[in-house]
């Protein structure tokens, strides 16, 4: 898609299709009042009619409107002003921009980026337009043998923004807009493709595009036998009952000095996940190719990072295997010794997710980095606690909490934040080592947040659970590519030095 910023009078712009809101009840949005007025009021009969009354997601497109340059205008309810959130707004673009994709309309000239979202600015109006959009058309048909004809699709959208003035902060929108869209469009695409395809060894694989396709990346992938010389026990353990080899994929990208400490993005790999001996019920096991969608974010923020050359360092760690049933695989009950040198008792074999973290928690160490920050499905009690809005967010810092949730807050992609209390601790308690791997039905996601943190003492770290957020079920299955769009803006928060 192709994006381009123009100032000017509403009616006056030659375009396939003219997009103008209309707020509830019944009242026009300042764009839409110029088309009014251009085309002798012919808005404002509509409306008088009833044929719209503003209702959020309302849509009703005109042909032929008089005074109009445009082709067609298309109408957009945004419901009632005051109740214009940053959610409502993502959801009116969408609206608009799946209509002018499935009406046949190659380009379209929009009108959404002067409305009023309480605390939001031009920049992020126009950012936002653009993931929204990007959002919006975005289809997975890879593996399909015919896919789904698209007569005329859309290829560019003109973003109407106040005067000459306003166009450079719009431009660096659509630049931050369409890189993370590009972020969030590659982690849904490695979340979407199924286990048979989507393997350690091809997200090892697309690291090293990643790196192939940008200088400023540098990618380094140690396999079973790097692990089992550096001590990795728990990781291994976890890939024992697969014949997929495991990998450990460590990303590097340099925007700053050599010398400056860098930012670490841990992202849980586990390409398809039975749960191991402790095997899940058969319901709904397709949807565990998502388990690697951590992996998947830390490869989209990469993507995001380089396409904008951040003025920052970055460490990427990915361990990656499969958690399957098999004779040599984990048993409840089994000790392993992580690369920390701290033993686990094995309880559970589908908490398979904090094993093969704890070891990256570990390696992610010797970088001496600024903050770690790791992204990992890794807990069905946290979708219990939170549903499918919010990741849930534990950190050892309560500044880089604060830095996370605010990122969360200002790119659509919110966490919220979960106790990390000593007292949870005594939960993994184990009479056989030095804790267990798990620590009973209460508090699991805290109980899982508080194992990862015996690893993480000696930097500051946080851990987000996107187990209710990496994809969505049902008729609209599929991975979201979240978080991606929280840990790019929290990446640019750095890189300005907020």
């Amino acid at each position: 898609m192709e994006y381009q910023l123009k100032s000017g009078s509403p009616d006056k712009q030659r375009s396939a299709c003219l997009v103008v809101g209309v707020f509830e009840p019944r009242r026009l949005s300042a764009a839409a009042e110029a088309v009014d007025r251009a085309a002798g009021g012919l808005l404002s009969t509509i409306l008088r009619r009833g044929d719209m009354d503003g209702r959020r997601g309302q849509l009703l497109l005109l042909h032929q409107v008089p005074g109009v340059l445009a082709d067609r205008v298309l109408l957009v309810g945004l419901g009632r002003e005051r109740e214009l959130t940053d959610g409502r707004y993502r959801e009116v673009v969408r609206a608009a921009v799946a209509h002018l994709d499935e009406g046949g309309a190659m380009e379209a000239t929009v009108c959404l980026c002067e409305l009023p979202v309480k605390g939001r600015d031009l920049y992020w109006r126009v950012r936002e337009t653009v993931v929204a959009a990007e959002d919006a058309l975005y289809r997975f048909e890879t593996l399909k043998s015919e896919k789904t004809p698209r007569r005329r699709p859309l290829r560019r959208l003109t973003l109407m923004v106040p005067g000459r003035r306003e166009r450079a902060v719009g431009e660096e929108a659509v630049r931050h807009g369409e890189a993370i869209a590009e972020g969030v469009r590659l982690a849904r695409d490695l979340g979407n493709l199924p286990g048979n395809i989507c393997t350690p060894a091809h997200l090892a694989d697309e690291a090293r595009r990643l790196a192939e396709a940008h200088e400023a990346v540098s990618v380094e992938v140690l396999e079973r036998e790097d692990m089992e010389r550096l001590g990795m026990g728990a990781l291994l353990s976890v890939a024992k009952g697969s014949r997929q080899p495991p990998k450990l994929i460590v990303l590097h990208y340099r925007g700053a000095a050599e010398d400056e400490r860098p930012y670490a993005l841990v992202g849980k790999g586990i390409t398809f996940d039975s749960g191991g001996i402790s095997i899940k019920p058969a319901a709904a096991m397709d949807e565990m190719k998502f388990d690697m969608c951590g992996a998947a974010a830390v490869l989209g923020t990469f993507r995001a990072a380089a396409r904008l050359g951040l003025p920052v360092n970055l460490v990427g760690l990915i361990p990656s295997c499969e958690n399957l049933p098999d004779g040599a695989a984990n048993k409840p009950g089994d000790v392993v010794t992580s690369l920390s040198g701290k033993t686990i008792e094995v309880l559970n074999t589908d908490a398979e997710g904090r094993l093969i973290l704890c070891d990256a928690l570990t390696y992610a160490g010797r970088y001496e980095p600024r903050a770690v920050v790791d992204i990992a499905t890794l807990t069905g009690a946290c979708v219990i606690a939170l549903g499918r809005h919010a990741h849930g967010l534990f950190a050892n810092q309560p500044g880089l909490a604060h830095e996370l949730l605010e990122a969360g807050r200002r790119a659509g992609d919110r966490a919220w934040e979960l106790p990390l209390w000593d007292e949870y601790q005594e939960q993994l308690k184990s009479n056989f080592a030095d804790m267990a791997n798990v620590g009973g039905r209460d508090a699991g996601a805290i109980t899982a947040a508080c194992f990862l943190a015996r690893f993480a003492e000696k930097y500051r770290w946080a851990h987000l659970d996107i187990a209710g957020t990496a994809w969505l079920t049902g008729e609209q299955k599929g991975a979201t590519g979240r978080p991606v769009p929280l840990l790019v803006q929290w990446l640019l928060d750095r890189a300005a030095g907020a």
